[in-house]
């Protein structure tokens, strides 16, 4: 649980998390784009994410593309749920 909770705390991570959340498989290279994050500060989140079990990897040629890991338990999926409802709510109330 710790690795998970080192996972969530920064906020990158949350935010390649949120888009990893809509169970479809996303590429490196989109998640760069969309978090405006340099391929190398990149990789190196999601290897966090990947080590605390959040997510699975596939080299795609030169890209490696994340998904979601199907495998969570219930408890962590709601834990994860909850930690990126409570963001967009704060985002939405600062906007």
């Amino acid at each position: 649980m710790q690795d998970i909770l080192n996972a969530l705390c920064d906020s990158t991570r949350r935010a390649a998390l949120a888009i990893l959340w809509d169970g479809g498989e996303h590429c490196v290279c989109e998640l760069m784009e969309r978090l405006d994050v340099s391929q190398s500060r990149m990789s190196r989140h999601m290897k966090v994410l990947r080590e605390a079990g959040l997510v699975l990897d596939r080299r795609d040629a030169q890209w490696v593309r994340y998904r979601r890991n199907p495998d969570l338990s219930p408890e962590i999926i709601d834990v994860i749920s909850a930690v990126l409802t409570a963001e967009t709510s704060l985002e939405q109330e600062m906007a």
